[in-house]
This record gives structure tokens, C-alpha cells and sequence, in this order.
């Protein structure tokens, strides 16, 4: 049985990253190193004070130490890991993009009032979720060990939980819209007939070689 360095060491690079700046932001956070405020999306505060940096923090906010933050850090290490090392293995700079495109559509969802969201770390953790989902559709899924459904179902099923334990569902919808936006253009579209609209730039790349 692998140590939890050796664990920790073997996961890909993307998904090993994005986890460990979320697990450093809360832990920064409990420790009272930073307000939550200060890296929220506040459009506002963007555009009038040129904190841009608002644009790229407030993905890595998954909320204080809970249930809830420990099961969305489970969900990268588990969905997001399975992502990268299957359909995406050997193709970092795909998955890269894939994060990418997935913050845009939420930074644009987001400006949106009626989908307005503060933090969108939840809303990627469910679009890697909502990916995944379909990439693995036939994969049986055991929830809390009380039902088992195929894995097809399970991003609405978690927001249904959510639902049921008093959590925003605003969050999870922005990362089912988001998910199936990037899974329509790059997967559903060309399999009909049409161009792939979301090939990975050029650009990507060298960011996905530094990463490895």
C-alpha cells in the first residue's frame, strides 16, 4: 500500500495542482491569513479598481473546513485524476484548456445577475464532475452506500443532495451549464458532423509542459 507522499506524488499534474491551492486557500484561510473577500469575484472592484486578480482567486475557494469542503476536495482527487489520467492522459495541455474554457464560461455565467457567485471553485469542481460523467456514463457509483446509480446521473444526484442538506444549488448549476457547454462543442458537435470549435490553442502548451 502506497504512503500518502507516494499517493500525492503520483497523481497528474493539473488535477494535483488545483487541489493543493484549494487545500492551501482554506487552510490560509482558517488560520486567518486572508479575508474571503478580498479574492472574491466582485465585478465590481474589477473593473473600477483593477483587481484582476479576482478573476483567477476566487476558483481556488472551496469554503471553511466542513463535510462539504472535504467531499469537493475528494471530487478533484477522484473525477478530476480519472479525467486526466484516462481521456485526457498524455493530452495535459487538452486538460488545461479544458480548465480554462471551464473558467471562462463561468466568469461569463457569473456576470450574469441572476447567476451571480462570489466563488466559483464549487461551480469547477462540478463542471470536472459533469465531464467525467460523461466520459465514464456506464460506471456503477455507490452514494454514502445507500443507492447505486450509473455515473451518467451522478451530477444531478449530488445537487439534489445539496438541495436536501440546505446547500446553494446555484454553484453546482453553473458547473452542470458549463460542463455540458465544453462537452457539446468539443465531443457532441464534431461526433454530428460539425467543426471542433474548442481545439487547444498553441498558447496552452507550454503552460501544460511547465505543469508536468
Amino acid at each position: 500500500m502506497s504512503s500518502p507522499a507516494e499517493y500525492y506524488n503520483s497523481l497528474p499534474p493539473i488535477s494535483k495542482a488545483y487541489g493543493t491551492i484549494c487545500l492551501f486557500a482554506t487552510t490560509a484561510y482558517q488560520f486567518g491569513f486572508y479575508d474571503p473577500e478580498t479574492i472574491a469575484l466582485i465585478y465590481k472592484l474589477v473593473f473600477s479598481h483593477f483587481q484582476l486578480w479576482r478573476l483567477i482567486t476566487n476558483f481556488f475557494f472551496l469554503g471553511p473546513f466542513s463535510i462539504n469542503f472535504g467531499i469537493r476536495l475528494l471530487m478533484i482527487a477522484r473525477y478530476g485524476v480519472q479525467l486526466e489520467t484516462g481521456p485526457f492522459q498524455r493530452r495535459t495541455a487538452d486538460f488545461l484548456w479544458m480548465i480554462i474554457f471551464g473558467a471562462m464560461s463561468l466568469l461569463v455565467l457569473s456576470a450574469i445577475p441572476w447567476f451571480q457567485s462570489a466563488f466559483l471553485g464549487i461551480s469547477m469542481v462540478f463542471m470536472l464532475l459533469y465531464v467525467w460523467s460523461r466520459e465514464f456514463p456506464n460506471a456503477n457509483i455507490n452514494i454514502y452506500g445507500l443507492v447505486t446509480l450509473k455515473a451518467f446521473y451522478l451530477p444531478w444526484a449530488m445537487l439534489a443532495l445539496d438541495v436536501i442538506f440546505g446547500s446553494p444549488i446555484m454553484p453546482d448549476l453553473l458547473g452542470i451549464i458549463a460542463g455540458h457547454l465544453y462537452y457539446f462543442l468539443s465531443v457532441l458537435h464534431p461526433l454530428a458532423g460539425g467543426k471542433n470549435r474548442l481545439k487547444t490553442p498553441m498558447w496552452v502548451y507550454p503552460f501544460a509542459f511547465f505543469s508536468g
